[in-house]
């Protein structure tokens, strides 16, 4: 029974995540109110910036930007490496045009979704695997947003002060028992 519940409860929480509202509708708090969505690599830590907030803003920072190098240098390799196999000139031209738009779309793509929710889920998915190729250019969207914010936190901060502000004003406007409402009613005169 509680794995019915479960389910339904986490059903519901992907049906009513939609992308004007956010997610923040669906999860509540303990006292009610809209939760905040974690981050990747921050949890929580964006809403307060505790629980070493900082040292995992730089943390993410030179991860990224190490992970980016090391790409870079992994790319080369394999480019030399078509070199000594004596490929067409032509081959090593379209190897380095592919990576370069891959992860010029890559970028923009990781870059948009830092700081609006995507519209077209499908649209999305077939984007998967180009921008899978172009990991190098979200890696450097990465680094970059890190150097202000933790990626994505402007975002999920502007929903989540959207749902709380819409959870207030819903909690105001609900005070007051809703039976005593009825009782100071007139009352109508019966129908014979």
């Amino acid at each position: 029974m509680s794995q019915n519940k479960t389910q339904s409860k986490s059903r519901t929480r992907s049906e009513g995540q939609n992308e004007s509202v956010g997610p923040y509708e669906s999860g509540e708090a303990a006292d009610g109110g809209p939760r905040p969505e974690p981050l990747r690599f921050f949890g929580t830590t964006w809403l307060a910036h505790d629980g070493g907030y900082a040292a995992r803003r730089v943390a993410a920072a030179v991860g990224s930007l190490a992970a980016a190098v090391g790409a870079c240098l992994l790319l080369r390799f394999a480019y030399q490496g078509l070199t000594i196999a004596d490929a067409s000139p032509f081959i090593g031209i379209l190897v380095i045009v592919m990576f370069s738009v891959c992860s010029a779309i890559a970028f923009r793509k990781t870059w948009e979704g830092f700081s609006k929710r995507p519209v077209d889920r499908a649209r999305e998915e077939q984007l998967r695997s180009l921008k899978g190729i172009g990991f190098i250019g979200s890696l450097v969207a990465y680094f970059l947003r890190s150097l202000t914010e933790a990626p994505g936190e402007r975002l999920r901060r502007t929903e989540y002060e959207t749902a709380v502000a819409r959870y207030e004003r819903r909690r105001t406007t609900r005070t007051g028992n809703p039976a005593a409402r009825k009782t100071s009613r007139p009352k109508r005169p019966k129908r014979k």
